[in-house]
């Protein structure tokens, strides 16, 4: 079997370039890996940074909501002494007119039964 010149260059020249074309698709694959792996360690970087930012900022706010929230135990604390002290009064008060009501009022009557 007899094969042209012109054949096997033509066999060459698609050899060549597939593998140029198949070489340029991994270096271009290559570099659009090697340029997202910068780009998620600068975000990465620039995450860390903000979470620390914002760990600080968080504490400070839990610092002062703490702060706030103790205040009003202590505030709830005296509302609740003050009140007992009324209602005790109240009570004591309550007593005082049951008792009162019930000398107007006088002994209970007793039965009385009509004579036929």
């Amino acid at each position: 079997m007899f094969v042209s010149a012109e054949i096997i260059t033509i066999v060459l020249s698609a050899v060549g370039l597939l593998l140029t074309l198949g070489g340029t698709m991994v270096a271009g694959f290559g570099w659009c890996i090697r340029r997202t792996d910068h780009l998620e360690e600068r975000l990465s970087a620039r995450i860390d940074g903000l979470d620390d930012k914002l760990s600080a900022r968080i504490d400070g706010v839990e610092d002062k909501l703490g702060a706030r929230i103790d205040g009003v135990r202590a505030d709830l604390a005296e509302v609740e002494r003050s009140l007992g002290a009324r209602i005790d009064g109240v009570a004591a008060d309550t007593t005082e007119l049951k008792i009162a009501m019930a000398r107007i009022e006088g002994p209970q009557r007793h039965l009385i039964v009509a004579a036929r």
